[in-house]
Order: structure tokens, then C-alpha cells, then sequence
């Protein structure tokens, strides 16, 4: 693994490039993982795992999260990250170790919907592999948090929130997870993200900025499938989050699709085999099927 940095477009981003051994130039591939996360939840072991498998692979903190540079701090804000997504190809793309040709994007949970979105204007981008993928429009967010007062609700409160950082310059957060705390963004007792031998690391500070809340509310990753023409690979079960999602998205796609129905809970693809393997090993092949 090599620490690296990039420039984001206004903030230095930091990553891990994990190149594969014996490789003049391998393909590349960009990973990003669940919202709100820094590379060591999950991206990590997934670049890890394709670099054994032949591939460049690169993993990275978007701006305002873990090693990266950026204010303000660990704000979901779907376009900045899109915008950071691209900005890592561009890396991959010029790195003499990466043949600029051949480039993948692998997108975890929520970063499916940042990978797709960069995909379906980013030519540079060859092929697409989403694991566990969190796909959102806002029937399914109204279905995922309520109803739509609550999201509307939510909404407001993330407006207000947004006001008050603009006057003041004080950022609202509450937990990302928590099993007592109601205004948690996700009010449950999760074990990936509680347990300290999981996700509950040091280098995630399991916070949520309200003032995100409109932003991912409002984000339609549903609208981009008929944007997307690259060989599109969907890994996902029917116990996890939203197949439905992955479902209406794979049903849209304007090019070649996927889809890999397999078991495991939303949290068993972030760390916990089989289904890491499952997916790393369903992704690397499509990946060799279409970065020839």
C-alpha cells in the first residue's frame, strides 16, 4: 500500500493505492464506500483485494472526511463527492504504474450512487461495479425514513441547520449511528458501526452534519441509469438495503447490466465472509471482461 495525495479541486485529498505485484501497468480502479465513511470501514479492504487480483486500485477520504483537507467537516454532500470521484480518476488516469485505458469504478453502499453519477459523464470511466448498493429517489427515501412528513421534516431541520452554519459557522451533528440517541441519522443498534473490532474505529468519528440531510434527500441516483452506458455490475441481496434500488437502477441502465443476487445483510459486504469474497471475486471478473 502507498500513501498518497491528490489535488481535489480546492482541498488535498489523501488515499491508499494498493498496486498489484509484477504489473508494468495495471488497470486501475476507484473504490469508495457506505456515507459518511473514511476509507478504513470498507474501501480499504476491498482495494486491497482487487490489487491481489491484478488491479490498481485506489482508495481514498473525500474532502472534509478522515486524512483529507476540506471544511466543513464530515458533511454528506453527494456533489462535492462526486466532483472528489473525479478527481481521482484524473489521478489514476496520470499514474505511471496505471494504464489510463483501462479504468473501473467500484462504489459500496452509498458510493454507488457517487460512482454512477460520475460514470454517466466521466468517459474515462470503462466499467461499473456496485456492491450492496444504497440507490435512492425519493419515493424509496420516503419509504426508507418514514413517510414523507418525516422526510420533509428532515429536510427542514437540515435547512435550518444549513442557516445557522452560514451565520455562524457552527455545524449541527448528531450520530450517524446509535442505539439510544433518536436524532441519530440512523437510530439503530448496529453492530459494524458500534463495534470497535468492525467500523467503530478511531478514524471514524461517527458524526452526521443535519445540513446534509437536504442534499441526500433530494438526490436522485435512480434518474442516472438511462445516463449510463459502461458495463454495469450490480452484487446485492434481497436481506440487504433496498434491493428494490438496485432493482428499478438496473432496469434503467442505458448500456450492458448485471446483477449477482446473493445472501448477507447490508453490513456482512462491508467486512464479513463469504461476502466480501463473493463480491470482490464477481467484481475483479467483470472488471476483466470489460477493462480488455
Amino acid at each position: 500500500m502507498n500513501k498518497i495525495t491528490f489535488d481535489g479541486g480546492g482541498a488535498t485529498l489523501t488515499g491508499n493505492l494498493f498496486l498489484p505485484e509484477g504489473v508494468e501497468r495495471a488497470p486501475g480502479v476507484v473504490v469508495a464506500g457506505t456515507w459518511t465513511s473514511v476509507k478504513e470501514l470498507m474501501a480499504d479492504r476491498y482495494a486491497q483485494r482487487l490489487a491481489e487480483r491484478g488491479y490498481a486500485a485506489l482508495s481514498f477520504d473525500f474532502t472534509g472526511f478522515g486524512e483529507s483537507e476540506g471544511e466543513p467537516r464530515d458533511v454528506e454532500n453527494p456533489a462535492r463527492k462526486v466532483r472528489d470521484i473525479h478527481h481521482a480518476v484524473g489521478f489514476l488516469a496520470a499514474h505511471p504504474k496505471v494504464d489510463g485505458d483501462r479504468l473501473g469504478a467500484l462504489g459500496i453502499c452509498a458510493a454507488a450512487m457517487y460512482m454512477a453519477d460520475n460514470a454517466a459523464r466521466d468517459p474515462r470511466v470503462k466499467s461499473l461495479a456496485l456492491v450492496a448498493p444504497w440507490l435512492h429517489d425519493a419515493a424509496i427515501c420516503e419509504s426508507a425514513y418514514g413517510g414523507a412528513e418525516a422526510v420533509a421534516e428532515k429536510i427542514k431541520t437540515g435547512r435550518e441547520a444549513r442557516s445557522r452554519y452560514d451565520e455562524t459557522g457552527e455545524i449541527d451533528y448528531v450520530p450517524v449511528v446509535s442505539a439510544t440517541d433518536p436524532h441519530a441519522a440512523m437510530p439503530y443498534d448496529i453492530d459494524f458501526y458500534l463495534n470497535p473490532a468492525r467500523g467503530g474505529i478511531p478514524a471514524w468519528p461517527n458524526r452526521f452534519a443535519v445540513m446534509a440531510w437536504p442534499d441526500w434527500l433530494t438526490y436522485d441516483s435512480i434518474a442516472l441509469a438511462p445516463q449510463i452506458t459502461q458495463p454495469t455490475l450490480l452484487v446485492h441481496s434481497e436481506d440487504a438495503a433496498i434491493p428494490d434500488g438496485a432493482r428499478r437502477f438496473h432496469a434503467g441502465l442505458a448500456g450492458p447490466g448485471d446483477i449477482l443476487w446473493t445472501r448477507g445483510t447490508q453490513f456482512d459486504f462491508y467486512d464479513t465472509e463469504p461476502q466480501v469474497t463473493v463480491a470482490v471475486d464477481t467484481v475483479a471478473a467483470h472488471f476483466g471482461r470489460t477493462l480488455r
